[in-house]
Parts: C-alpha cells; structure tokens; sequence
C-alpha cells in the first residue's frame, strides 16, 4: 500500500460505514494561516479539522525554526482529539497540493501509525470526481492513538553537512537566494539540490508516477539507497518531498529545522545569490 489515496478509493471507504476511515482537513498555506473558515464552508463527509500551527507543530524556536516538531505527547493529544486510532486507517487532504498534508502524514508516520495516506489531488479531486462536501461540524469521538516516534528518519543541523543528497523543497528563486519573502537570510545551505515541491506535482495537481518521480530526483542524485535528506523554509513543505521520494522508492530523512533554523547560527555557512560562503 503505497502513501496515496484516490478520491475513488477515499469515497469507496467511507461507503463501509461511519469512523471506518479516520479523515482529517489539514488546509493551510504558508503565510495565509489557518483553514478553518474553508473547512466550515465544505469538507469530505465526515473529515475532522487539524490545524497545522496548533497539532503539527510546535511554537517557532531557535534550531527549530518557525514549524519545530511537535513534542510526541502534544502531538498525540491533538490527533486524539480529532479521532485518531492506530487500529483505523487515516486519510489526509487540504487544497494546497498535498503540502500541509504531507505534514500531517509524516508525523504520523514518525509516530508509529501504520496506515496514513494522502488524498492525491486533495480537495479539488474529491470535488471533481463527484464527491459530496458537507459544513457541519463534527462531533468526534475521541481516538486512543499514542505517539511512538522514531518511525522515520531525521536529521538535525549537525549532521546536514555530512548528508550526499540534501534537497531544497523550496521555490527556486527562493533556492538561489534571488527572493526571501519570509527568512531573514537568503540563499541555500552549501552543496544543496533544488527539486521544489512543484515538480513533485502533475497540472491536475496530482502526484507524478512512481516512475516519473524517481526520473526527477534521480537527476539530482536521489536514488534508492542514497543518503537523501530534504528541508525546506520552516519544515512543512520538505515533507512533500520525503513523501514524493517514498513513492519513487526512495528513503529520505526529513530536516525539520530547515532554512528557518539553519540561518539562526551565524556561523553555519550559506550560498547567497554572489555565491559567497558566509563563515
């Protein structure tokens, strides 16, 4: 079973009955907040609302950047309150192609749950394909699922240099340093390849192939068996990159501190857009 799921497939399980299939409306865009006015104007028939700045991360710090990884016993208490069980499968969407879902599903994954997918093509694809929307608001059963993190891989500041393949989800004017509408530095960590997160994605807005993926990352030298790694500006984006290498068959770390975090050491180096080392 791989980590995405069709709006089809999504529609078949929610007809097995009520609370089968946990759903979980994650919408959020960097810089636009949070989604929970779009939840209450329509959303997948019984879906539950997670902010991400409330359950997925934990309050801006230091090494952490601007998104650090929640604490595990936080985390599980938030995704508890929304239903979470590790004995049901659970199905994350938003409507920003997949990116604040690809969070919610690699914390979970970290976390030990077995069985977390994204909806491929996210809200626009459960729309498109028939899909009925509902506004009211759920009244969730409690979940029973408890954090046993560690499940995948990640690295911290100390050992991005020592990574073969470090990846920049980010934008690539925002790679080389041309533009930094958030970060106060610009630029991009040393001997970093930019795949931004688009690439990942087909005009639909779904994912490309499991073949067509490893051809993008494997051009950058991301390949099944490499030491791959991928961060982004604040730890939410580079999620959708670990999560289109896994579908290319690729493992990938995750870089939770990300830009946001690598630049508060002033003396970690950066490539500026002059291409000069600051040390």
């Amino acid at each position: 079973m791989g980590p995405l799921i069709t709006a089809t497939a999504l529609a078949e399980a929610l007809g097995a009955g009520p609370g089968r299939t946990i759903v979980l409306d994650v919408r959020y865009r960097t810089g636009g907040g949070s989604g929970v006015e779009e939840y209450a104007t329509g959303h997948v028939p019984g879906a539950a609302y997670v902010d991400l700045d409330a359950g997925l991360a934990a309050p801006p710090s230091r090494d952490g950047g601007r998104h650090p990884l929640p604490e595990g016993g936080a985390f599980g208490a938030a995704m508890r309150r929304v239903g979470v069980r590790r004995d049901r499968p659970v199905v994350v969407y938003d409507d920003w192609g997949g990116r604040a879902a690809a969070r919610a599903w690699w914390l979970l994954r970290f976390h030990g749950h077995r069985d977390v997918r994204v909806l491929d093509g996210g809200l626009a694809c459960w729309v498109a394909g028939g899909g009925a929307l509902e506004t009211t608001h759920l009244d969730v059963t409690a979940g029973d699922f408890e954090p046993e993190p560690g499940h995948l891989r990640v690295v911290d500041a100390d050992q991005v240099p020592e990574v073969t393949v470090l990846v920049d989800a980010r934008a690539p004017e925002r790679y080389r340093g041309d533009v930094e509408p958030i970060d106060a530095v610009a630029g991009h960590i040393p001997g970093a390849v930019n795949v931004p997160t688009e690439r990942n994605l087909a005009a639909d807005g779904r994912f490309h192939s499991a073949g067509d993926l490893a051809e993008i990352y494997a051009a950058v030298g991301a390949t099944a068996g490499a030491d791959v790694a991928a961060y982004c500006g604040s730890g939410v984006t580079a999620a959708h990159d670990v999560l289109a290498l896994a579908i290319a068959g690729v493992d990938a770390a995750l870089y939770p501190g990300s830009w946001s975090g690598w630049i508060t050491d002033p003396d970690r180096p950066v490539v500026t857009p002059a291409c000069r080392h600051r040390t």
